[in-house]
């Protein structure tokens, strides 16, 4: 039942019977088949009946929640066994927030010199993303803010953010110790786009202190941002842990913000579920271990 379970979690993600299809391997119609011989199984139908997916009936929502779980511990059970055979090796995937890429590289390269054997796949994504990614099992781990849902989660802190106002060194305001909310906004500034949840963030201190902020450019990537910076003389906002990273070696200046109206943790974040496979496990102790 396990790979009938696999099917009907890729069809949910994908939302789309040939895309699901291709995901795994397969063809369209083995696929079908696979899912309509698991509705037979459960003597229930799963998924509302069209030329196309229409969603799920009530039934295949509640399906979706043990098929989850069922997976979930059929790969840990694998990777366990695995471990008992050869030590801690495989893959381990990690979905991080643009903004806490440094600290996911730098828990990998940390991991990896521990774990040789071990081999990594990090993606960036929203906060939004990477949970719905843990749910659906596409990724192990997740480094992303602890204030969302963390319910049938596990999570370990890493750092609580603070911003930084990064412009180039002539900039009108690089030379302050210190800069507040309200004149940032009068700077042409490159931002992350609306839907990243650091964005957010900005967003709410500068409403709290009366300004909105325009980006002349958006993106969701931080090295577009530092090249609008470095070649086109715009400032931007970020983590000072992102800042000083990406800034290093290059001619900006890193400025202190005034405090923001409400810290953020950053941490990491794991499925809530006992056994945790192997390597989620060590990764997790890794992460809580200083330095």
């Amino acid at each position: 039942m396990i790979d009938k379970l696999e099917m009907f979690l890729a069809l949910v993600r994908e939302r789309h019977f040939g895309h699901a299809a291709e995901r795994l391997g397969v063809t369209q119609p083995s696929l079908s088949a696979g899912i309509k011989q698991l509705e037979s199984q459960l003597g229930v139908q799963l998924v509302k009946r069209g030329a196309r997916y229409h969603g799920l009936t009530p039934e295949g929502e509640r399906v979706l929640v043990w098929a989850r779980r069922m997976v979930g511990d059929a790969r840990a059970l694998r990777d366990e066994m695995k471990v008992m055979r050869q030590g801690l090796s495989g893959e381990l995937r990690i979905a991080a927030i643009p903004t806490a890429l440094p600290a996911a590289a730098d828990l990998a390269a940390r991991f990896g010199i521990a774990h040789p054997e071990v081999t990594f796949t990090v993606l960036s994504q929203s906060s939004e993303d990477i949970l719905e990614m843990l749910d659906n099992l596409e990724t192990d781990v997740g480094v992303t803010y602890l204030d969302g849902p963390m319910q049938g989660r596990r999570s370990v802190a890493l750092y609580e953010e603070d911003y930084c106002f990064v412009c180039p060194g002539d900039a009108p305001l690089a030379g302050r110790a210190r800069i507040g909310w309200e004149e940032a906004a009068s700077a042409p500034l490159c931002l992350l786009t609306p839907n990243m949840q650091n964005r957010h963030i900005i967003n709410r201190n500068f409403a709290a202190a009366g300004a909105r902020a325009v980006g002349v450019i958006e993106s969701n990537s931080t090295v577009v941002l530092m090249a609008q910076v470095v070649g086109r003389g715009l400032s931007t906002i970020l983590p000072r842990q992102l800042a000083e990273f990406v800034g290093s070696g290059k001619p900006v200046r890193i400025v202190p913000m005034e405090a923001p109206v409400q810290r953020h943790q950053v941490g990491v974040v794991a499925p809530d579920r006992d056994p945790l496979p192997p390597l989620v496990e060590a990764f997790l102790r890794k992460s809580a271990a200083p330095g």
